[in-house]
């Protein structure tokens, strides 16, 4: 039986980032669930509350992780949001949630642009679960 003390969703539609990430967050001592859309991502959000989740912006649709991270707050709304994308490389568009202004309508706590480093992630799950 999984701890969902423990558990954090991660949801990306690239599978060998998915499978990274997978591999970084066990090792840090936590239950995984997967999502390889923002469909499969809404469906775990309905049927679970995890202690952290980290969303791709863009999966099936460009803005799929704004979607999850609204669905997350409506459902879970003290559950801390990553939103990890490479949107900034691939589009030349960046943002952040470095503002309260940014925070009301990304709805993340934290914005990382993809390459994250383990030690890197380690310590921001650390930072946002007060660990």
């Amino acid at each position: 039986m999984k701890d969902n003390n423990r558990l954090i969703i991660i949801a990306d539609d690239d599978v060998d980032y998915l499978f990274q990430m997978e591999h970084y967050v066990k090792s840090f001592g936590f239950e995984v669930k997967v999502a390889h859309s923002q469909k499969e991502a809404e469906l775990i959000i309905e049927n679970t509350e995890p202690v952290l989740a980290i969303f791709d912006l863009m999966m099936e649709r460009d803005d799929s992780g704004f979607i999850l991270c609204h669905k997350m707050r409506r459902k879970h709304p003290n559950v801390p949001i990553i939103l990890a994308t490479a949107v900034a490389s691939e589009t030349g568009i960046s943002f952040g949630v470095s503002t309260d202004e940014d925070k009301q309508w990304i709805k993340a706590d934290l914005y990382l642009e993809k390459g994250i480093r383990k030690d890197q992630l380690h310590k921001e799950i650390n930072k946002l679960l007060k660990l």
